[in-house]
């Protein structure tokens, strides 16, 4: 019975956002960032043929130009598919629902890339990948963990613009490029940066737009304790550590919203709305 009543659910909500689709209620995009399972299993062809003036017929076609295979699910959409059905329905509505682009920093240990992790599964947003001049390590992938430049191309694209933000660190370069975000974005998809403070601070010479979080332990004790919970560290080490956290600490007034990590879910139910939200304007 409860398995029934699952499907049954799953059912009306598929047929809810089709009606909404067909009555120009929502968009397809709406339902491509909708997180709910049962959307997210929808086939493509489903969506697209509810969309006013397309129908199955041009549905199927339409598919078969943007080389996406007729089985494909909503879930399975990437970057680029995405991009080819938007220009397929290139309309204002569209437009209008850009994602935003989402900046979370802070101090050293204060638990960024559990924050980020999360996130990662949630179909609204896309956690950006940073490229690298430095070389692959074992079981990292182009694409997946880095970008992986040369200096050469890396040089080159500074000077073309081509970073939000980058920096030096031991002896390599480290830098957000700015055209996949900008993809992403243009599909609806939320983009998420975790980058350091100066990182921060050129994003928003550069995007003005950005949405900056700066997340913050729950007090200088507790970070202190994540910072020096290294056995392996040496004193000099852990000193220096914890000097950078102190001027870390002291940029958060810089940032839009200031996030305690006290506990990640509770953290996450204050941010995903805050980062969600349209911008002002849109």
């Amino acid at each position: 019975m409860a398995a029934l009543a699952i499907a049954k659910e799953s059912r009306q909500a598929r047929a809810a956002i089709k009606n909404a689709i067909a009555n120009g209620e929502a968009t397809i995009f709406d339902a491509i960032n909708d997180p709910r399972e049962s959307i997210r299993r929808m086939r493509v062809i489903e969506l697209l043929s509810a969309v006013p003036g397309v129908g199955k017929v041009r549905a199927a076609m339409i598919m078969e130009r943007r080389n996406i295979s007729p089985t494909r699910r909503i879930g399975g959409l990437g970057v680029h598919q995405l991009m080819s059905l938007r220009g397929e329905l290139a309309v204002g509505k569209i437009d209008s629902q850009r994602g935003n682009l989402i900046v979370i920093s802070g101090p050293g240990g204060v638990g960024k890339s559990t924050i980020t992790n999360a996130l990662r599964k949630d179909p609204r947003f896309w956690v950006s990948v940073s490229a690298t001049t430095r070389e692959p390590r074992a079981g990292e992938k182009d694409g997946v963990d880095y970008y992986f430049y040369t200096p050469e191309r890396f040089q080159n694209m500074i000077d073309e613009g081509e970073f939000l933000e980058w920096a030096d660190f031991a002896g390599n370069r480290y830098g957000t490029p700015r055209a996949p975000v900008e993809e992403w974005r243009a599909v609806g998809k939320h983009v998420i940066l975790e980058i350091e403070i100066d990182g921060a601070r050129q994003v928003r010479k550069s995007e003005g737009s950005a949405k900056l979080f700066f997340i913050s332990p729950p007090d200088w004790d507790e970070l202190v304790r994540r910072l020096t919970g290294r056995g392996t560290d040496s004193p000099e080490r852990r000193a220096a550590r914890l000097a950078l956290a102190e001027q870390e600490m002291a940029a958060a007034p810089e940032f839009d919203e200031i996030l305690v990590n006290d506990q990640v879910d509770l953290l996450l139910a204050r941010l995903i709305p805050l980062a969600s939200a349209p911008l002002k304007g849109q």
